[in-house]
Order: C-alpha cells, then structure tokens, then sequence
C-alpha cells in the first residue's frame, strides 16, 4: 500500500525547519515559539523567530479555540503582547462568523433543471 503511485508524496521543507517550544500557564492560554533550525539541528539566525498564541473563551455556544500570530522578537513582548492579540483574534472570528451568517441567509434555492413538480407534488429543490 504504500508503494501505491496514486498517494500524495509529501515531503518536509528542510530549508524552512523551525523547533517548537511551548509556554503555558495553565490558565489563560499557551504560546508558542519557532525557533528556524538547519537541517543538522541547529539554530538558524538568518530567519526570525516566530510567536503565536492559542486560548479557548467559553460562549453561549460552546467553548471557542481561538489560534493567532504574536507580531513580537522576545518572549517577553510576546507575553504583553498576547492580552491584545486575544482581542485582535476574536474580533476577526466574530467578523467571519457574522459573514458566514450573512452569506447563509442570502443563499438561493434553485429547482433542477427541467423541473416542476415531480410525480409526487414534491418539487427537486436543490440546496447550493
């Protein structure tokens, strides 16, 4: 099976390597840091560091995972940081929630071609 031509070969990017460490409290949320590694293991400082967040905010519809990016060069300014980035990235959930709504509500049922009323008085609705 695993020499089936019709599977995806992927492959990792071993000139774009990052180590993950992750910092948490173990209340508000975790951050992550990538640190750009060689191939061989070692640190790469030609390529920046990179810093993301993650936290859950409990809503009436359940809990909410929230992931985002930490625009910061140290872990101390990723950690002040990280207070407006929550706030940052739940404003552009709600954003996509209210669109997907939205494009929900002005969703236009189309009757198949050809068609009417089927044999049984029903109608060949079809959702998009």
């Amino acid at each position: 099976m695993a020499n089936d031509p019709n599977l995806p070969d992927i492959q990792l990017d071993a000139a774009n390597l990052y180590r993950e460490e992750v910092f948490t409290d173990r209340k508000a949320g975790t951050l992550r840091r990538l640190v750009p590694i060689t191939a061989e293991g070692a640190d790469d400082p030609a390529r920046e560091v990179l810093y993301s967040g993650q936290t859950q905010l409990l809503t009436p519809g359940g809990v909410l995972p929230l992931m985002f990016e930490i625009d910061a060069k140290t872990l101390s300014e990723a950690l002040a940081k990280f207070p407006e980035s929550v706030k940052v990235a739940l404003e552009q959930a709600i954003d996509e929630a209210r669109e997907y709504r939205r494009e929900a509500a002005t969703r236009i049922v189309v009757p198949e071609a050809g068609g009417g009323l089927g044999p049984m008085g029903s109608s060949k609705l079809k959702l998009p």
